[in-house]
């Protein structure tokens, strides 16, 4: 393969479900990461239940802006 036609890493983790999030909720994910980042909730168990709770996110979904979003924030 050539430099340009070499296929990119596949995305793993919260992140692979991104596309999805986006696409079911109309939202993209920087949004959804001002909310959890805007919440006044810190513990991610406590995120997850309020994004399920008061935005209609499913856990899985929910679980994954939460642990990105700590995770980033963790990495700075």
């Amino acid at each position: 393969m050539t430099e340009n036609t070499a296929a990119k890493p596949a995305v793993k983790g919260p992140a692979s479900y991104f596309p999805s999030i986006e696409a079911k909720y109309g939202r993209p994910v920087t949004e959804w990461q001002d909310m959890v980042r805007s919440s006044p909730l810190t513990k991610h168990m406590d995120l997850v239940a309020w994004l399920k709770s008061e935005h209609g996110v499913g856990h899985g979904h929910a679980n994954a802006l939460v642990a990105h979003t700590l995770a980033e924030d963790r990495a700075k």
